[in-house]
């Protein structure tokens, strides 16, 4: 990406013109990093996975995407800047990946991702990458790999008292809201006319449910949706449609819930186990706090690398 680059005129422009405003600016320069040069294009392709993820995530919500996206947009611009920076470090500093290394790289990822040349060819094609872009991308990841594997210990050690203490900063973090094991008996609406009224056939069976009556055999015979579990399944109260939850409060392992009543079914739950709310402890949850701890300290080590970097390197964002 040299300043002498051509810029292609196409312009990506998403379901709901999304960036169709924008299309115009496509070829625009968003950084300068040395004599290398990141345009609207380069941000757009990096973004447009998220875009399809946004656009799902929040179908209908049109200020939301654009808030989103534009975040995403910055997030993505800044790491493309730091992968210049990083690229023109392992230039600096004299290294160089041999051709040969990088032809047995090209290698494993066919075998790994495509199976075979042609497959992989074809796969590319469709996505508008050239072989040589391909090479050149599998090129810039495995620089910045190694290079960050050099510059960023990777041997880094987390003392017990920092754990302790990120344990007791964010204990809300691994606090577990109460939660409820069922088994569901559900009566939906009756396409016969003729047949049995389903409210009155579900209060009906609550009753021979509480005179002993098999759970497994009334569900078997009335029930319209099968338990992924024959033992039931847990579900944070919380997360229970009000009507529920407010049924099976109180009750005790054994129990039935009233009938509950929804527009679709008539609902019958038999309290399986009960949980009240409690944090998980620290002996629980310390390799997941270390891995964060270790994570974080990663992160900053690299920023601080990356800052040394830029203050030796031109960058300039437009």
């Amino acid at each position: 990406m040299k300043l002498t680059r051509c810029f292609c005129a196409a312009a990506l422009v998403l379901s709901g013109g999304l960036w169709s405003a924008q299309a115009g600016l496509v070829n625009a320069i968003q950084a300068v990093v040395h004599d290398s040069v990141i345009t609207r294009q380069d941000v757009e392709e990096m973004t447009l996975p998220a875009v399809k993820v946004l656009e799902r995530q929040y179908r209908g919500q049109n200020e939301v995407i654009r808030k989103k996206l534009a975040e995403a947009e910055r997030d993505n611009l800044e790491q493309l800047a730091q992968r210049q920076l990083i690229l023109h470090e392992f230039q600096t500093a004299g290294y160089s990946l041999p051709e040969s290394l990088l032809d047995e790289m090209v290698q494993e990822r066919i075998r790994s991702r495509y199976g075979d040349r042609r497959t992989m060819a074809k796969t590319l094609q469709s996505e508008g990458v050239t072989i040589d872009k391909f090479r050149e991308r599998l090129r810039e990841q495995f620089i910045v790999e190694a290079m960050r594997s050099k510059n960023i210990s990777q041997e880094i050690i987390v003392s017990p008292q920092k754990v302790e203490n990120f344990y007791a900063a964010h204990r809300d973090d691994f606090k577990m809201e109460d939660q409820v094991k069922l088994r569901m008996l559900v009566i939906g609406r009756s396409s016969d006319p003729n047949g049995p009224q389903p409210a009155r056939l579900a209060e009906e069976i609550l009753i021979k449910l509480k005179e002993g009556a098999p759970f497994d055999e009334m569900s078997a015979m009335y029930s319209q949706k099968s338990q992924k579990s024959a033992a039931g399944e847990w579900y944070e109260t919380s997360q229970l449609r009000k009507e529920l939850a407010e049924a099976v409060a109180g009750l005790k392992p054994g129990e039935y819930s009233r009938v509950v009543e929804f527009p679709d079914a008539w609902y019958i739950a038999k309290v399986e186990e009960v949980k009240p709310q409690y944090y998980k402890p620290l002996t629980e949850v310390r390799e997941e706090v270390e891995k964060t701890l270790v994570t974080q300290e990663r992160a900053r080590l690299e920023k601080q690398w990356v800052e040394k970097l830029r203050k030796k390197t031109f960058v300039r964002y437009y």
